[in-house]
Formats: structure tokens, C-alpha cells, sequence
């Protein structure tokens, strides 16, 4: 077989991948990439890019629908399905060039290989036939959709988030297993696009990790559009009925054209050959690593879905950047989820940082928190977007922000002055007397953080 050497082998193509790619490109490292599918990983390929184009266009649609303007209303409104999936398909064809395979390009020192990379020891990986040695090695190959061993499951033509961006036709009709982001996410879009909408959620609840009055108030909205909800329910087994799929849930029965299974995500750590190299998993499939992105091998590291939650791209760069930075450069960094926001793009968007009020209480034994209606801040009032609402959490004896939790338009762009906060450990009068843009949506970070110090219904425009 032939040997290569590199100071540094990535496993995977996505996020993770090319942030350390990056970091490594600043010295001029010797590094190989090796992506066994479509370069860019899930988020430009199945996952934020397409998914957020559609639930736009979705958006577009339901507001030309359901708002009347003045002297004026739309009763109708025809498109064209298949052009709107393939205005998607180019889109992310698009960005797949100029953000990854034009990047590849502008690292001479990178050579990348597209098959399957297998370990062979702590400083081999097999790929094609060629043995890569390797100085440091990073794994970052993802995850998959992860789908549960119901009665049936195996009989059901069902489709997951990969499948539910490229349908040929519009459904008319679909069940979603699944109330998390992914499955209100799908649930709003294609309920926007005219498809008959059934989300089914084992928990209690919607979103079950965000603030209760959020998740409450998500799934009133999406009621409210035409959406079904049934929660607590136990999925029992799927089947087909001719054309129609039937889903028996706690005694209950469903039946669509077609099932979207949203149940969540699992590593790809599967045909690594891992035990080749003695690297540790969890119970859940997912790669153990330190603080500082580092294996229990001193030189192999993992970054990105890969090592579990939180599955986000921005903390798989993050976690691929600290990575390359401890391997080629011993700098030490470290990981902190601290201050790490994650936002659902329903409309109104949820996003959140920091604690919840139910965390405060079990680490403080009580809990400082103000929450304000989104219909008080004046920006939502001018532009008729007053669903939701803003959650400030601040440490009881310091008024130190530790979490902030917002529902409403542009909640995911909002949401970045209480990631500072929180990170910089600003206090609640650190934003008061900071000035703020008026009238803005953002405003309402101002507003809330003003709400313990004073009755914002009793202050004018602007009052500090």
C-alpha cells in the first residue's frame, strides 16, 4: 500500500471540518480531508440552507394570504412547487461551490479525498486503498437522522429531513413524528405550502427543553395556522392503508399520504473502525472528548454532531477551530457551552442562551426573572409583529444576565446581545444604559433588562 504523510487528517467535509482546515491553513500544514459523501456536510446540503429557503418562501406565502392590507386582500395564490425545489436545489448548489469547494482551493497544502476512511491505528487511516499517516487526526463526520424501532417501521415508505427537502410534488397530507426543531420546523413549512399537517410528540410538550410559556405559546400559534398537535402520545406502530400511511399513537389513529420521521439524530461513528485506534463512545454512539476536543488518544480529536449535543453548525466550527488550534498549535483552548444560543426558525423564531428558569431554581434555589410581552416593545406594535414574548434570567444577588429566552420575529438575529451578555457576564444595568436603536425589534433586550428596575407601560419612547 502506499504512504502519505500529513501533520493533520480530517474525517469528514462539513463544518467541523473546514473550520479546522482553516486554522491549519495558517501554517501551511500538511492536511488531508477525506469526505465519503457531498462536501459541506449537512448544513449547506440538507439542513440550514434549504431548510430555512423553503420555510421563506413559506412565510411569503402565508403573510400575502392572511394579511390584509388596506383596501386590500389575497384570497389565492398559485405556485409552482417543483420551481421552488429547484431554485432550492441551486441555491445550495451555489453555496456548496463558493463556501466549500472554492475555499478548498484557496488552501494549497490541503488535498482532499473523497471515499471512506477507516482507522487503522492512532496514526493510520485507511481510505481507497492508501494508507494516510497521520501527526494528529481529526474525526468530524456528523450525524444522521436517527429513526426509532417502531412495529412497521421497517414496511413504511417514510422519508426524514434529507427526503422532506426534495419531494417531487407537494403532499397533501402528512404526519410528523416529532415536535422538536426539525419537526415544527417541516410542520410550518409545508403546512404553509397547503399540506395537511399532523405532528405527533411523545413528551408533554412541544420544544420540551425551552421555557414552558414558549413552548405553549409555539404550539398555540401553530394551531392557530391549522396545524394538529397531539402530545404525550406513545407511537405504537406504523403501516400502510393503499396510498395512505396509518400511525397507531396511544390508541390513537393517524393517516396521510405521506410520514416524516423528525425523531432526532444519532453520530456517524458507525464503519470508523474506532476500536482499531482504542477511542471511547458513549452509550449514545457519540465520540468522548475533553474540553479541549481531544479523544482519550492524546492525538486524535473529534469536533461537531460527531461528539453529541448541542448539533449546531456554529458550535461544530467552533468546537473543528479549537481542535486544529490544540493539535498544531498546543494552545490549550477550551470548549464553553455556556453561552452557546440555539434558535427554531418557525415563525415567530424561537432562540435561546444561557439558563432557564428552571435551572435558576435548582442552582440558586430561586429565580430572578422578568418576562416581557413582545406587544410592549414599540418596533413589534409598527410592524404588526407582536406574537411572543422576551425572558430575562439573572443571577439573584448580582443581577448578572445568565439567560435569555426570546419568542418572536427575528428572535434568531435578536438573540446576539444576550449571547454578550451572557458571555461577558453583563448585568442587567450594563444594558440599560447601553443605547439602543429605536424602533428595533432588538430594543426589546433594553426593554426587558429595564423591566426590573421600572414598569415599562409607565415610561415613553426611549426612556432610560
Amino acid at each position: 500500500m502506499v504512504e502519505t504523510s500529513y501533520d493533520l487528517v480530517i474525517l469528514g467535509g462539513g463544518a467541523a471540518a473546514f473550520a479546522s482546515a482553516l486554522k491549519a491553513s495558517e501554517i501551511d500544514a500538511k492536511v488531508a480531508m477525506i469526505e465519503r459523501d457531498t462536501i459541506g456536510g449537512t448544513c449547506v446540503n440538507v439542513g440550514c440552507v434549504p431548510s430555512k429557503n423553503l420555510l421563506n418562501i413559506g412565510e411569503l406565502i402565508h403573510d400575502c394570504l392572511n394579511k390584509k392590507l388596506d383596501g386590500q386582500s389575497f384570497q389565492s395564490m398559485k405556485f409552482d412547487f417543483k420551481k421552488i425545489i429547484q431554485d432550492k436545489d441551486n441555491l445550495v448548489l451555489n453555496l456548496r461551490n463558493q463556501k466549500y469547494a472554492d475555499v478548498l482551493k484557496s488552501m494549497p497544502n490541503m488535498e482532499f479525498i473523497q471515499g471512506n476512511a477507516k482507522f487503522r491505528s492512532r496514526n493510520e487511516i485507511d481510505v481507497n486503498g492508501k494508507i494516510l499517516k497521520a501527526k494528529n487526526i481529526l474525526i468530524a463526520t456528523g450525524s444522521s437522522a436517527a429513526v426509532p424501532q417502531i412495529k412497521g417501521i421497517d414496511k413504511v415508505d417514510y422519508f426524514t429531513n434529507i427526503e422532506a427537502l426534495s419531494l417531487e410534488e407537494k403532499p397533501d397530507s402528512m404526519i410528523i413524528i416529532g415536535g422538536r426543531v426539525l419537526g415544527l420546523e417541516f410542520a410550518q413549512m409545508y403546512s404553509r405550502l397547503g399540506t395537511k399537517v399532523t405532528l405527533l410528540q411523545r413528551s408533554d410538550r412541544i420544544l420540551p427543553e425551552e421555557e414552558p410559556e414558549i413552548s405553549d405559546s409555539v404550539r398555540s400559534y401553530l394551531e392557530e395556522e391549522g396545524i394538529e398537535i397531539h402530545t404525550g402520545v406513545k407511537i405504537q406502530s406504523v403501516g400502510n392503508d393503499g396510498e395512505e400511511k396509518v400511525v397507531l399513537a396511544s390508541g390513537l389513529e393517524f393517516r396521510a399520504k405521506k410520514l416524516l420521521m423528525a425523531t432526532g439524530r444519532r453520530p456517524n461513528t458507525a464503519d470508523l473502525a474506532l476500536e482499531n485506534a482504542g477511542i471511547l463512545t458513549s452509550e449514545s454512539g457519540a465520540i468522548v472528548v475533553d474540553d479541549e476536543m481531544r479523544t482519550n488518544i492524546p492525538n486524535i480529536f473529534a469536533a461537531g454532531d460527531i461528539i453529541g449535543e448541542p448539533m449546531l453548525e456554529t458550535v461544530a466550527a467552533k468546537e473543528g477551530s479549537i481542535a486544529a488550534s490544540n493539535a498544531l498549535f498546543g494552545t490549550n483552548k477550551k470548549m464553553d457551552f455556556s453561552a452557546v444560543p440555539h434558535a427554531v426558525f418557525t415563525s415567530p423564531q424561537v432562540a435561546s442562551v444561557g439558563i432557564t428558569e428552571k435551572e435558576a431554581v435548582e442552582r440558586y434555589g430561586k429565580c430572578s426573572c422578568k418576562t416581557l410581552l413582545m406587544a410592549d416593545v414599540p418596533k413589534a406594535l409598527v410592524v404588526n409583529k407582536t406574537k411572543g414574548l422576551i425572558k430575562m434570567v439573572v443571577e439573584p444577588q448580582t443581577n448578572r444576565i445568565i439567560g435569555v429566552h426570546i419568542l418572536s420575529d427575528l428572535a434568531a438575529d435578536i438573540i446576539h446581545e444576550a449571547v454578550l451578555a451572557v458571555k461577558h457576564k453583563l448585568t442587567v444595568d450594563d444594558i440599560i444604559d447601553t443605547v439602543h436603536v429605536f424602533p428595533t425589534m432588538s430594543e426589546s433586550i433594553k426593554l426587558v433588562a429595564t423591566s426590573f428596575r421600572k414598569n415599562v407601560k409607565q415610561l415613553s419612547c426611549c426612556a432610560e
